[in-house]
């Protein structure tokens, strides 16, 4: 300790004021910090790296995929979930037969989620996992008579996801189809198979049986079987043609457009992108908007939502679109009343 002594009228008085510390003991003092912020930097825990959420894709038909690259993983990373940073998708499709060995893949990646496009591929995902949280991206059947879900507003199981009731769509269709050719007493129906179709098939044949069309099935699984299908056709003097709802025949339409215009048959499809490419007819859901709606399901089970208890729902907005342009390669005129409840006409 210092002493300093202050002197005035009232006497002397002494202070005693601590030493000041030196250069050196303010530079010792310094790295003594600066050593203990280090080593609390160093025994302090990692930043937990962000989770990489793992999604499903399982499909019978790699045309769906490819729609959904363009409209569900969008979504999704507008959601917060992007390839390459904290989500990770695996794809598996291919013919329906395979679906099964496919599931067992995807299960073994442990997904967070699965969307499985189509009853089929449901089925075999919740056979191979049934704890894996599925969403139905779509599900062409009742899901509460399939066994899918307890209820549509609460599932209560794995499963949710967009149902579209393809029966009464397929119905629809050949409503539209006979309006437009209504002198057209030959029907045919492209499907994939009688087990699978047998519900959108009774379906078309009542509105064939209303209207007094003979109503004519034909079945291709996959492109090798077409030619032979459309030749049938032909020698049976069919009139025009549907071809119904599935992932396959979606995949496959640009070579059905063309055998179709080939085979001079006015022709309806699924999607109304399937008449820009060539269908004569498209009708059916607002497809960017219900794939949108498949990445808010899969966003919010990311979130921890549980897919039971996620309503299932169904399309808001339909498309009707008309290709002009091959129904002049067909020779063929639509009735106005057609062309007038058209969302979109092509020419």
């Amino acid at each position: 300790m210092r002493r300093r002594q202050f002197i005035g009228s009232g006497g002397t008085a002494t202070i005693r004021l601590a030493s000041l510390p030196s250069a050196g003991a303010l530079q010792r003092a310094f790295l003594v910090i600066m050593l203990a912020l280090a080593l609390s930097a160093a025994w302090r825990p990692a930043a937990a790296a962000e989770k990489v959420y793992r999604l499903g894709i399982l499909s019978p038909g790699a045309g769906v995929v490819e729609r959904m690259q363009r409209t569900t993983f969008p979504e999704l990373a507008r959601l917060g979930f992007a390839e390459g940073k904290n989500l990770a998708i695996e794809v598996r499709a291919g013919p329906r037969e395979q679906l099964p060995e496919m599931a067992r893949q995807l299960a073994e990646s442990r997904p967070d989620a699965v969307i499985a496009v189509g009853g089929s591929a449901i089925r075999a995902m919740r056979q191979t996992s049934p704890t894996i949280p599925i969403v139905g991206g779509f599900i062409g059947e009742d899901p509460v008579a399939a066994g899918f879900a307890a209820s549509l507003s609460r599932p209560g199981g794995t499963i949710t996801g967009i149902v579209m009731l393809a029966p009464e769509l397929d119905a629809k269709r050949l409503e539209l189809l006979h309006e437009t050719v209504p002198n057209s007493r030959h029907i045919a129906v492209l499907a994939v198979n009688a087990a699978r179709d047998a519900p959108n098939l009774a379906a078309a044949k009542q509105v064939a049986e209303r209207a007094g069309v003979e109503l004519v099935v034909f079945y291709g699984a996959q492109p090798e079987d077409y030619p032979a299908a459309f030749a049938a056709m032909r020698q049976g003097g069919t009139g025009a043609l549907e071809i119904i709802s599935a992932p396959e025949l979606y995949t496959d339409t640009a070579t059905l457009a063309a055998l179709a215009m080939e085979t001079q048959l006015p022709t309806i499809c699924e999607w109304a992108e399937m008449a820009r490419l060539g269908c004569l007819l498209g009708y059916g859901p607002d497809y960017s908007e219900l794939q949108h709606r498949v990445a808010s399901y899969v966003a919010r089970i990311f979130h921890g939502t549980l897919p039971g208890d996620l309503p299932i729902e169904g399309p808001t907005r339909y498309q009707f679109t008309v290709n002009l342009n091959t129904a002049k390669a067909l020779g063929l005129t639509v009735p106005q009343s057609v062309i007038a409840r058209a969302d979109e006409v092509i020419e």
